[in-house]
């Protein structure tokens, strides 16, 4: 299992807002895949799974406006996505992010749903995999934010694997935003905004570091050799780069006819930032197939507004004839 396994003791953020505060909800949260796709056939199901909308509703009620939000976040958000209709006939991504997370100050979400086989596993990953984060983290309150996130997203594969006549799968790029409490080089504490990042499959996530990119994330595809070994290990093969020369990635959440070789595991990360990181970017394989890591934070750097950013981003992949549906995120840090 590739994991970052170097992770301290995290304390809950002293920002958390009760319910008695004056603001009511202080997150704003997307999730639109935005064509009229043709879904996977779930007249089979017998009512296991509801029919997916063309707009999948995130906001909670009485959220604030995204202003106030980005202002009280310390963070603004940029999303742009494209169906690719030259070489896609439909849209099997999702996405979903939210201001000031889980009613606390500085938290944000922020996720990519990259799907295959249809688009109903990307959907519902897209409305459910924080919900159950926030769960197992009450639950678990003690335990590391990577164990998590590893927690979140083998309990929402089991949940997908449970669902019948669902068989798309989706790769995963997610980041959880928070300040902690942290003890610095004198003995005394501070609060520090503290990244953490979960991935399976090869959506990306990277992070401007001084203008020099930073990946935190890890492709999970069968050209990868430690990958192509655990699949052996586990009784598969891997043909042309394929698991079983099928699929070109090793990780992933739903996949139920082949979760004996595609796993959910993440890989994950955990980062202190401080002001030499200006902003991450958050994309799936549309963008990457065609554009090195520095190349694409070297496009945006002097770019402050982050859906410019991310329109540019759009822009060079389908000007560099990617050929897969392309979603885009950037969000730019700012101080609190």
């Amino acid at each position: 299992m590739l994991r970052d396994e170097s992770v301290t003791q995290m304390l809950e953020s002293p920002y958390f807002l009760d319910d008695t505060d004056d603001l009511d909800e202080y997150s704003l949260s997307l999730s639109i895949p935005r064509d009229d796709t043709v879904q996977e056939d779930d007249s089979s199901t017998d009512g296991e799974i509801t029919p997916v909308t063309n707009t999948i509703e995130l906001t909670a009620t009485n959220s604030i406006e995204p202003n106030k939000s980005e202002l009280l976040a310390g963070f603004k958000i940029g999303f742009a996505e494209d169906k690719n209709k030259r070489y896609r006939r439909t849209m099997e991504d999702a996405h979903s992010f939210f201001y000031n997370f889980n009613k606390a100050i500085g938290q944000g979400w922020f996720g990519i749903f990259d799907g295959h086989a249809g688009k109903t596993a990307a959907e519902w990953c897209g409305s459910n995999l924080h919900e159950n984060f926030i769960k197992i983290l009450g639950e678990n309150p003690d335990l590391p934010i990577p164990e998590i996130l590893h927690k979140s997203f083998v309990f929402t594969d089991v949940q997908l694997g449970e669902k019948k006549g669902l068989f798309s799968g989706c790769t995963v790029a997610v980041a959880f935003l928070r300040s902690e409490q942290r003890e610095g080089e004198s003995g005394t504490k501070s609060s520090k905004r503290v990244l953490y990042t979960a991935n399976a499959g090869d959506a990306r996530i990277v992070l401007s570091r001084n203008e020099v990119a930073t990946r935190l994330s890890y492709d999970h595809k069968g050209s990868d050799a430690n990958e192509a070994h655990r699949i052996v290990d586990a009784g598969g093969f891997v043909m042309n780069n394929r698991v079983n020369g099928v699929l070109a990635v090793t990780r992933s959440l739903g996949d139920v006819t082949m979760k004996e070789w595609i796993i959910g595991d993440p890989y994950t990360t955990e980062t202190e930032l401080d002001e030499k990181d200006d902003f991450m970017i958050l994309a799936c394989d549309g963008l990457w197939d065609v554009c090195t890591d520095q190349v694409a934070v070297d496009l945006v750097k002097d770019i402050t507004d982050p859906q410019e950013a991310s329109d540019k981003l759009l822009e060079y992949a389908l000007t560099k004839c990617s050929t897969d549906n392309l979603s885009i995120m950037v969000v730019r840090f700012e101080a609190l």
